[in-house]
């Protein structure tokens, strides 16, 4: 199974050096994904999935203030047996749509790519002003969605895991 670990430059330069990333929460295509977003194109709900844990990568931001402002994201493979529903199979709110949890580490060598902001993302301070409002806009405060939609105008760029130095230096 596909999964999108959302994730910071900081703490990836820390797995780049230990090999594994200190998370166990993730996104995928889950039964509540499938239904909220209705469609049958993999490559669609792959998509959405990425998009999830790209918001969950703001959140972490939001949490680490010394981190760059640029949202990270690892895509690995993994056995399904390794992925746990994050509360059951049910929706629970928007924030939790694809969510899962994985019962194994993060281990960077299994990555299949990253996928991360370009530097305009952090000049422009689009991702820096979402960070500041995704704690309001999860409460639904309408003014701080919008700021955090301005994140996603900017598309996440794909690296090779052989282009993780690069992207961190």
């Amino acid at each position: 199974m596909r999964v999108y670990v959302p994730t910071t430059l900081a703490a990836l330069a820390q797995a780049h050096r230990g090999g594994e990333l200190d998370q166990s929460a993730a996104y995928a295509v889950t039964p509540a994904l499938r239904e909220w977003y209705v469609s049958d194109d993999i490559e669609e709900l792959e998509y959405a999935a990425l998009v999830r844990a790209a918001q969950s990568s703001l959140r972490l931001l939001a949490a680490d203030p010394g981190a760059p402002r640029r949202r990270v994201v690892v895509a690995l493979d993994v056995p399904d047996r390794a992925v746990k529903p994050f509360g059951g199979d049910e929706y629970q709110d928007q924030a939790s749509l694809g969510r899962v949890s994985l019962a194994e580490p993060v281990l960077l060598a299994k990555a299949a790519a990253v996928h991360a902001d370009a530097d305009e993302a952090e000049v422009t301070g689009d991702v820096a002003t979402a960070a500041g409002a995704v704690v309001a806009a999860d409460a639904g405060d309408a003014d701080a969605q919008f700021a955090v939609d301005g994140a996603e105008d900017h598309e996440l760029l794909w690296f090779a895991t052989q282009e993780i130095p690069g992207l961190l230096g």
